[in-house]
């Protein structure tokens, strides 16, 4: 089984659970089938699953009280944000409870003075920079679902963004975290301040996919917008030669605000939808943006272009106003919904490499697409080697959505393979959990489960995800990992 056997137990006790939950979370408790319906997937949306019962808290006390009713009653709990993730990482249990943190949705402190933000796990990651640009700043990690995606989701998954590459990812740029154990427990750490003494917990508790707590309040910093951002496209004859040019620009020691890269299929994607102005016949479209002062953003952007002219590009436009700029990012940032106008279905990938991988992937993953019989579009976070292959099929055709599965894998083994890792920031969840075992071995993993014991010793928050194998704590020692597992085979599917 894929995921955990249901507990009869929990499912005879229902409505026992039902009421004890009212009374914790009151109006908050949704029972009906129709409702629950709603939560049954996340963003990797082939994959469905009705919960027990969807609990919505309106603050932290909340929280800790459900989370307590649950504990008493074994009953296990999937923590939930705006249900955007793309690795199944939210996906139900048939024996536990969804716990939606949608109505924990506002700022509680802008603090201008210190450049921190103080928000609930429900508001948005474009809700923040929404809030502070009046002043002149911004929050920095910009996942390309934004406008809809929730910091505690953001924390939860480690995301990042088409500016990770000079400002990083989510862990990079939060202060504090308060969050509830499985046993109700509130816990802060971190504030206002840089740096922590002691471990560095909230570094754990950061891209921990809701196996250790349930974040309730987040403090970010928010950085002052620069004085000049210009951004530069790039267009190439061929894939490997973009890919080239993301390395060079690295290697003379450039570090751009962004640095995104798009083929001809998902170029064309977001050209359709978008129309930013994008090279229609390049094989690979780099975007390249320097910001800082406006001098030094002139320098660089001769120096870019003068390196991808040396590779090969054969078209370079640079934007001339802040219009033109986001006209630019906007085609990338809509990139993943074009694609869905050109296939019946997609699954998004997320794997990271090294840099100077990016021609020798590249090539591969077009090889792979006779070898499968599908075709990949390609849109990543080049900077940083995160690669986001958007994997095009049709459910409707028997055999297709098996054959995207394996593609889908074979190129996460690839990113192994190369040195790099199975996730850059979508997480492990239940798409990657079971290749687990091609970058870690058996000791590996033993030590990550000792750590979710130490937090949550009867595996209630969000089993059946990220582990290939969970053993109980009392277990560890005599943990066999099995390897070349498929992923994927019991779900219900669409």
């Amino acid at each position: 089984m894929l995921m955990p056997k249901p507990d009869e137990a929990v499912l005879r006790n229902r409505e026992a659970l039902v009421a004890r939950l009212e009374r914790a979370v009151p109006g908050g408790v949704i029972g009906a089938e129709d409702a629950r319906r709603a939560y049954d997937t996340d963003g990797l949306s082939m994959y469905r699953q009705l919960p027990l019962v969807v609990v919505l808290p309106r603050s932290t006390a909340e929280v800790a009280a459900a989370l307590k009713v649950c504990k008493e009653m074994g009953v296990k709990v999937v923590p939930r944000g705006a249900g955007t993730g793309l690795s199944g990482g939210a996906l139900p249990l048939a024996d536990g409870i969804i716990l939606g943190l949608s109505k924990l949705n506002r700022i509680l402190d802008i603090d201008y003075d210190n450049r921190t933000v103080t928000v609930q796990p429900g508001v948005t990651n474009l809700g923040i920079t929404h809030a502070v640009q009046h002043a002149g700043f911004y929050y920095a990690p910009d996942p390309s679902s934004q406008i809809a995606c929730s910091i505690g989701g953001n924390v939860a998954e480690n995301s990042g963004g088409v500016h990770c590459l000079k400002y990083g990812v989510t862990t990079n740029n939060i202060l504090g975290i308060e969050f509830v154990t499985m046993d109700g427990e509130v816990v802060r750490l971190g504030g206002k301040h840089l740096d922590s003494e002691g471990y560095d917990l909230m570094g754990v508790l950061t891209g921990s996919e809701g196996l250790l707590g349930v974040v309730t309040e987040v403090t970010v910093r928010i950085l002052q917008k620069p004085e000049t951002a210009r951004a530069v496209l790039l267009g190439f004859p061929s894939v490997e030669a973009g890919g080239e040019t993301v390395a060079a620009i690295i290697a003379a020691g450039i570090i751009p605000g962004g640095m995104e890269m798009m083929d001809n299929p998902a170029l064309n994607a977001a050209e359709d939808f978008v129309n930013a102005g994008y090279p229609r016949d390049a094989a690979s479209l780099l975007i390249v943006e320097l910001d800082g002062p406006m001098a030094e953003v002139d320098h660089l952007i001769e120096r870019v272009e003068g390196i991808a002219r040396g590779l090969g590009a054969t078209y370079c436009r640079v934007s001339t106003s802040e219009e033109e700029r986001a006209a630019f990012w906007a085609g990338r940032k809509a990139a993943f919904p074009a694609v869905g106008r050109i296939a019946a279905d997609y699954m998004c990938m997320d794997g990271t490499i090294p840099r100077k991988e990016l021609p020798r992937v590249l090539r591969r993953m077009t090889e792979m697409q006779d070898e499968f019989g599908l075709r990949v579009a390609n849109v990543f976070h080049a900077g940083d080697g995160n690669l986001h292959p958007l994997i095009l099929f049709d459910a409707n055709n028997p055999g297709e959505l098996e054959r995207a599965e394996k593609f889908g894998a074979a190129i996460l083994r690839l990113c192994v393979e190369v040195g790099g890792v199975l996730t850059g920031e979508h997480g492990v969840g239940i798409e990657k959990r079971d290749l687990m075992t091609d970058q870690f071995d058996a000791a590996d993993l033993e030590q990550q489960i000792r750590l979710k014991c130490a937090f949550d010793p009867d595996h209630l928050l969000n089993p059946g995800k990220v582990f290939p194998v969970l053993h109980r704590c009392a277990e560890l020692g005599r943990m066999v990992v099995h390897k070349g597992r498929m992923p994927f085979p019991d779900l219900p599917r669409f």
